[in-house]
């Protein structure tokens, strides 16, 4: 008989997500093997993975590796690995600001931070997909964090302690640049966009140039045939544009079809991941939208409200309600991020072991 090999781990919601949270210690080095892995703890390939902890949907199969970080300026180094639940697939090739929220607390729980003598402690976080820095800020109480308060974000049900995030260095993460084209304005596909790499590559166009009005429910956007090929023709010609080469089997860019805000946000958005709709928004999606549609010239004219100033509290409006985020911009001729930053929250769900089957743990 071939014994399974237990994984310590934690199950975590981070934001609108929810994935496996583990330390890098627990994985083997190699990466074969440690996609081997992680793909039968979470029951892939399979669309229920019903033979794993995965749920089922790209958004509740994600894990968040963490390991203690030697660099200066960085408390952990997280890297967000994507499962795929229909086929053997483990992608890091974008960061996932969902899961980062659930970081800070799993530092602060696990013993690799120190917790701060007041209410908040603070975790400095190295994104390792897109060698970027995150500074989470966790409340805390008996040496713990604290997953209970008042905070409420739309797609999660309650309250709980709110986890504020601020991003540094995320201009042009993936890209290179954050206007990876060099414009404000492309035409793609014979479609108008706007492609930015604030945290994540996305690409922006106008619900209604696609053929739709942009509120329509996730189910809606994914059965509609035409809709889906032209996404995708489109994100085809946009990852060539932006520097990504041939992305067919990526998961970036992302496409965010734009409408006007329903619910008094900056813009209402319905985002392709890149194939299915995300029920909400992704947290760094949300980020480089927001900064799309800040950037006067952009193909958010005419769509977005956007608010006056330079210090921007805006929220991004989705399928589920909205998500405040913080984007703040030097519009000069060479567009300047100043801060980026969101508020969102996190939980514990259950901590302990995944057990894997003998047969492909190594």
């Amino acid at each position: 008989m071939t014994r399974q090999r237990a994984v310590r781990a934690s199950l975590m919601r981070g934001g609108t997500s929810k994935g496996l949270v583990l330390h890098a210690a627990e994985l083997p080095d190699d990466p074969t093997e440690r996609d081997a892995l992680l793909l039968a703890a979470m029951g892939s390939p399979d669309p229920r993975q019903i033979d794993g902890v995965g749920g089922a949907h790209p958004l509740t199969s994600k894990v968040a590796v963490v390991r203690p970080s030697d660099r200066p300026d960085a408390d952990v180094e997280y890297l967000f690995l994507q499962v795929r639940p229909d086929r053997r697939e483990v992608s890091g090739s974008q960061n996932c600001g969902n899961m980062l929220v659930a970081v800070g607390p799993f530092a602060v729980d696990e013993g690799l931070v120190p917790v701060a003598a007041g209410a908040t402690t603070p975790v400095r976080i190295w994104l390792a997909n897109t060698a970027s820095l995150a500074v989470a800020h966790v409340p805390t109480e008996g040496g713990a964090a604290r997953y209970d308060g008042d905070t409420r974000i739309d797609g999660v049900p309650g309250t709980h302690a709110a986890v504020a995030v601020d991003f540094a260095g995320l201009a042009g993460s993936s890209c290179g640049a954050l206007l990876p084209t060099g414009n404000r304005l492309d035409v793609l596909d014979g479609v108008r966009v706007t492609c930015v790499d604030n945290g994540m590559p996305v690409v922006c166009v106008a619900a209604a140039e696609l053929g739709v009005g942009g509120y329509e429910s996730p189910a809606e956007l994914e059965g509609d045939r035409r809709l889906v090929d032209a996404v995708e023709s489109l994100r085809l010609a946009a990852g060539a544009a932006m520097g990504l080469g041939d992305v067919r089997a990526g998961s970036v860019p992302k496409v965010s079809l734009l409408a006007p805000p329903r619910a008094g946000g900056l813009v209402s958005t319905r985002t392709f991941i890149p194939h299915r709709v995300h029920d909400a928004v992704g947290v760094f999606g949300a980020v480089s939208v927001a900064t799309a549609c800040l950037l006067p010239g952009s193909v958010a004219d005419g769509i977005a409200r956007r608010p006056d100033g330079d210090h921007q509290g805006v929220a991004v409006e989705h399928p589920s309600g909205r998500v405040e985020v913080v984007v703040e911009l030097a519009d000069s001729a060479d567009v300047e991020v100043r801060r980026a930053g969101i508020v969102s929250t996190a939980r514990l769900l259950m901590r302990g072991e995944v057990l894997v089957p003998g047969a492909v743990a190594p």
